[in-house]
């Protein structure tokens, strides 16, 4: 089924709404996403690669917090079948899992991101699906509220409220809306990694055409001369040759070696430019190639992840629950335990967490990747950690 088509569906879902897009009036806000293709680059789709991955294993759960009579918090994870389903199958056609990575790679590549939220006739979120558009606008209707109009690349155009899209940005500077394109500062490094990589195609090709030249002193036919070419090839260069080393020539013929010279590019100018686009990501060569520490992911992770997974949790939320519904205490989470790199030592080590009460057992066995057991939900306690119930006296 085509992609497209789909939202063909949805924006004729809600007839009601059409009455509104006829009220729309252009204000001049937009974004366009760039067609430079920077992903068809292996150093950029490296370089992007470990963070859509990280985003991807986000495991996004609905939290319910609320506060009873006697003053004490309940805590429910998933209390709503559908608001799980919705998170785990966002769609028919993907998981959450690549939702987010979707997101995620859109997110990078255009400093924007955007998915559609379809809700059933009582308001309710029953899908998402992320929105492939080449470019998007903001615009408002009289009473000043938000749409976002978008063109596909077949040229269609979809005009949706923005309280029914998430929305994802970085470099959130000059619009208001939209995060500024990552283009104006990645086109110039991108033209020297493309007339670098040529210049090495050119080289490899320039030092295999001729290396030795044979000079004739008598006139021959062009087929004698590709003989005589063939002959000195065959008897001289060829690498099964177990001769003594030493070639001879006859009067006819004088025999003179070519230096190919070399065109390759510096090397510590290439890898200065893949230091330059990798700065630009946010990211080194130890992240791209996996060859990370403990510390070394952390700190990934706090400058790169974090702050996308404070932000899917914020948008999830504001647009999914209605600000009623945030208020009884209903919120989405995207966890990353899945996303620590500890080494075993800092592993073991949590069993301390679990001996008073920060984690369960079946948290702790999570990050060894093992099954959960019967009764690991249950939050145990040391009995010399126990609360302290009451102050002591002087």
């Amino acid at each position: 089924m085509n992609p497209i088509g789909l939202f063909d569906r949805f924006r004729n879902k809600e007839p009601t709404q059409q009455t509104k897009f006829q009220l729309i009036t252009e204000r001049g806000n937009g974004f366009y996403a760039w067609n430079g293709k920077i992903y068809q680059s292996d150093i950029v789709r490296a370089a992007m690669r470990p963070k859509v991955k990280a985003i991807g294993k986000l495991v996004a759960k609905h939290i319910r917090q609320t506060v009873l009579k006697d003053g004490t918090r309940k805590l429910e994870v998933n209390p709503d079948a559908y608001i799980r389903f919705l998170l785990e199958e966002p769609n028919p056609y993907m998981t959450g899992q690549k939702l987010q990575e979707k997101l995620a790679s859109q997110l990078i590549l255009n400093n924007n991101a955007f998915a559609l939220i379809i809700r059933d006739e009582f308001g309710y979120p029953t899908e998402l699906y992320p929105i492939p558009a080449v470019s998007a606008e903001a615009i408002y209707d009289k009473q000043y509220t938000l749409y976002l109009k978008f063109m596909f690349q077949n040229g269609k155009i979809y005009t949706f409220p923005y309280t029914d899209i998430i929305h994802l940005r970085q470099d959130f500077n000059n619009n208001d809306i939209f995060g500024d394109p990552i283009a104006p500062a990645l086109a110039p490094l991108m033209e020297i990694v493309t007339t670098t990589d040529q210049g090495i195609v050119k080289a490899i090709k320039n030092s295999s055409i001729i290396r030795w030249l044979l000079k004739f002193t008598a006139s021959m036919r062009p087929e004698d001369l590709k003989k005589q070419a063939a002959d000195f090839a065959a008897s001289f260069l060829s690498i099964e040759n177990s001769g003594t080393g030493v070639a001879a020539t006859d009067a006819k013929a004088d025999a003179e070696q070519i230096e190919p010279k070399d065109y390759v590019p510096n090397a510590a100018q290439m890898d200065r430019t893949t230091r330059r686009i990798y700065s630009l990501f946010n990211t080194n060569q130890k992240i791209v190639q996996s060859e990370y520490d403990e510390n070394g992911w952390n700190a990934y992770y706090e400058a790169e992840i974090e702050p996308i997974v404070v932000e899917l949790t914020n948008e999830y939320t504001r647009k999914i629950f209605t600000r009623r519904e945030r208020g009884f205490g209903n919120r989405i989470l995207f966890e990353a335990a899945n996303l620590a790199t500890a080494s075993m030592q800092t592993k073991l080590n949590l069993a301390q967490m679990v001996d008073r009460g920060a984690l369960t057992p079946n948290e702790w066995r999570e990050v060894f990747n093992l099954v959960p057991v019967d009764g690991g939900d249950e939050l145990i306690r040391r009995l010399d950690t126990a609360v302290v119930k009451g102050g002591g006296k002087g």
